[in-house]
């Protein structure tokens, strides 16, 4: 198993860790499997979606940010229930197929790690699985 040390910026932040994901699989030289993907955190979340416009990120944190605003007299005392909501919703983890030693994504696909509570210091555990 690997890990990927991701730092954010903002609260609420798509960051594209697609990049990070492939360097991994490539050094698994791993030609055919399945790549697994989780994040240990209850306030962020995983997802695949397009990379190639960064409107599509914008739109997905606005969207969230409607389904779970802010500060919206939630019973969590701590000021980070829509988070929590957001992590829900998201999902943290992802399964994607490796092909000739590639993540096998459709056109314009790209993995992003989400956060919901930020900025922090946060983690994603990558494992390959040859088969």
């Amino acid at each position: 198993m690997e890990r990927i040390n991701i730092k954010t910026s903002k609260r609420i932040e798509l960051v594209d860790i697609t990049d990070e994901i492939q360097r991994i699989v490539t050094k698994s030289k791993v030609k055919d499997g399945i790549c697994f993907i989780f994040c240990p955190h209850t306030t962020a979340g995983l997802t695949i979606n397009e990379n190639a416009d960064p409107d599509v990120k914008r739109d997905i944190i606005n969207v969230l940010n409607k389904l779970a605003p802010e500060n919206a007299g939630y019973s969590h005392i701590e000021g980070n229930a829509d988070s929590h909501i957001k992590s829900s919703l998201l999902g943290q983890s992802l399964t994607i197929f490796i092909t000739d030693n590639r993540l096998a994504f459709g056109t314009w696909q790209g993995i992003y790690f989400c956060e919901g509570d930020g900025p922090r210091q946060r983690e994603v555990w990558v494992k390959i699985i040859e088969g």
